[in-house]
């Protein structure tokens, strides 16, 4: 599969690559950039990890070298402020976006959409509507909430968090919808006591708020790069496996039209399989509310 990467010779780009050509799956990967000479230092650095890997290659270019990549992966954005919510970003990182499809389009390009950039629920549903996609081929990433919510359970319980499964959809942001009573470790149910789940929420819900306020000019360069090639590596060998993405539904958790985050199987096609849970009726509610929310701003931006 090759993979186009733009925004690649930023932090979570990069990281993205390397994860990329150390897949055991044989990417090739092009990083494209407005920075031609950070391009250049990340291709030679990333050369040299080829033989340790399975990859096919790796290089720079320019948007046109993505017009016949099967994926094409999304990350550039605005410059990351301090905020506590990542809805403030959307109207420029819209047309930042905006002008990219366009150009592909206008290139012939047809492959998947890999978006990376946030608020990615919004800009996914803007997208679809805006130039008339097709949903299946269009993925948003959104894995980190579910990271997130491993690793607070592992802290809240004291277990490895690699031992726990546990998930959160809905809205990559303040709409996410964590699934308190669904949590396993090692594939055992697990309750949640009071305190467990006020634990495990905290660290959730204010995540980003503290890693933002620490001013460090860094996304979340390394779970980020990790889990886009995780989704990537699905999408380029359909293995069934259930991965969280947030593509725009079509009634599915009682949401049309909006993306939101759900489980999913892929496959180089796309969208293999949006998997419908039964949820509680609050957690059910809180999807159709975050979703109205994502289609208000998506709505209000005519750019």
């Amino acid at each position: 599969m090759k993979v186009a990467i733009i925004g690649g010779a930023g932090g979570i780009g990069s990281s993205l690559a390397f994860n990329l050509l150390q897949s055991a799956h044989p990417f090739e990967v092009v990083i494209v950039d407005s920075r031609p000479n950070m391009i250049l230092s990340h291709v030679m650095d990333l050369q040299d990890t080829l033989p340790l890997g399975r990859a096919l290659g790796v290089s720079g270019g320019e948007l046109a070298d993505a017009a016949d990549a099967d994926a094409v992966v999304v990350c550039a954005a605005v410059p990351q402020t301090l905020n506590t919510d990542r809805s403030v970003f959307f109207a420029d990182n819209a047309a930042l976006v905006s002008g990219i499809v366009t150009e592909l389009r206008e290139r012939d390009w047809d492959g998947l959409l890999v978006m990376m950039t946030n608020p990615v629920d919004s800009l996914n549903t803007w997208l679809v509507r805006r130039f008339g996609l097709d949903p299946a081929r269009v993925i948003g990433y959104s894995t980190n909430d579910t990271l997130r919510i491993r690793t607070g359970v592992g802290l809240a319980l004291g277990v490895p968090s690699r031992s726990v499964e546990a998930w959160v959809l809905g809205e990559h942001g303040a709409g996410q919808v964590p699934l308190l009573d669904r949590v396993r470790v090692d594939g055992a149910p697990v309750t949640l006591s009071p305190e467990e789940r006020a634990a495990v929420l905290d660290y959730i819900d204010n995540w980003y708020v503290r890693h933002v306020a620490l001013e460090s000019g860094r996304a979340s360069t390394w779970s980020s790069g990790l889990g886009g090639a995780r989704l990537l590596e699905a999408l380029a060998t359909g293995t069934g496996e259930t991965l969280t993405g947030s593509v725009v539904l079509d009634g599915q958790y009682g949401v049309a039209g909006v993306s939101r985050g759900v489980p999913l199987r892929l496959g180089p096609e796309g969208v293999r399989e949006v998997i419908e849970w039964d949820l509680a009726a609050a957690e059910l509610e809180a999807m159709v509310a975050s979703a109205a929310r994502v289609d208000a701003l998506a709505s209000g931006y005519a750019g």
